[in-house]
């Protein structure tokens, strides 16, 4: 199946874009695409753990199973605000 990863804040600049498709195989789970992306930013792996992920823009859970065609966004932790 084929889904499309979004990328958002630092992970734009870790990954090279903004986004990219990605080939999985049925049943795959987002704790799975997690852990796919963690072995691609070798020395980032807590980051990757710290991130959330969205499924056609709703949250989605560890256990979540994707389908083909899914759009989904990793969200990196944000930081700062106003004092």
């Amino acid at each position: 199946m084929r889904v499309q990863i979004l990328f958002f804040g630092v992970l734009k600049e870790i990954f090279g874009g903004e986004s990219e498709m990605l080939e999985l195989k049925e049943e795959t789970s987002v704790a799975h695409l997690k852990s796919l992306f963690e072995g691609r930013v070798r020395g980032r792996e807590d980051l990757m753990r710290s991130i959330a992920v969205a499924v056609n823009r709703q949250y989605a859970q560890a256990e979540d199973v994707l389908c083909d065609g899914d759009e989904v966004a990793l969200l990196p932790p944000v930081s700062g605000g106003l004092r």
